[in-house]
């Protein structure tokens, strides 16, 4: 750890984990071979699988699991609550305890573009695209092309054969 990271004592690295400058990483799980780009946060009792890209400038917040081979593009950002609000009934600052995580899945071999925003509550698919600027507000099916605002389904991808530039 230098000057320029703030990895706190709790979080759990994997092998070989490659860590840029600038990050905020705390409570956290991140797997073997992953590699998190400059001024990336990851929350507490949020998960990175093994083999995983996170570039810069995204936020993974807690309640989020992202399984191995996964691409989050530059300034993804993840959303744990449907509902915010800074003050609880009695006008006070909420405090965890006014609130429940609402958990995101996004599982093996998905690419999310930059820019796009992922709400809670939902699954995106296994080998999934979403599209660069894309906000998803649904569950993404496997193999599936999404994008726009909301996202939308474009096609489906046929397993095994990649996907034309």
């Amino acid at each position: 750890m230098n000057k320029y990271q703030c990895i706190a004592p709790d979080v759990q690295l994997g092998k070989d984990v490659k860590l840029s400058q600038f990050i905020n990483l705390y409570g956290c799980e991140v797997g073997d071979n992953t590699k998190i780009g400059a001024f990336v946060e990851i929350q507490k009792n949020a998960r990175i699988g093994k083999n995983c890209k996170i570039s810069s400038h995204s936020f993974v917040c807690e309640g989020v699991a992202i399984e191995d081979d996964v691409f989050v593009g530059h300034g993804v950002t993840f959303i744990n609550d449907a509902y915010p609000r800074a003050t609880n009934s009695e006008g006070e600052l909420q405090s965890e305890r006014d609130w429940k995580v609402e958990p995101t899945l996004v599982k093996k071999g998905a690419s999310i573009g930059s820019g796009a925003t992922i709400l809670s509550n939902l699954v995106v698919g296994e080998n999934a695209l979403v599209g660069a600027g894309s906000v998803v507000t649904h569950d993404v099916p496997d193999n599936a092309i999404v994008a726009g605002n909301p996202a939308r389904l474009i096609r489906l991808i046929t397993p095994g054969l990649k996907v034309a530039s």
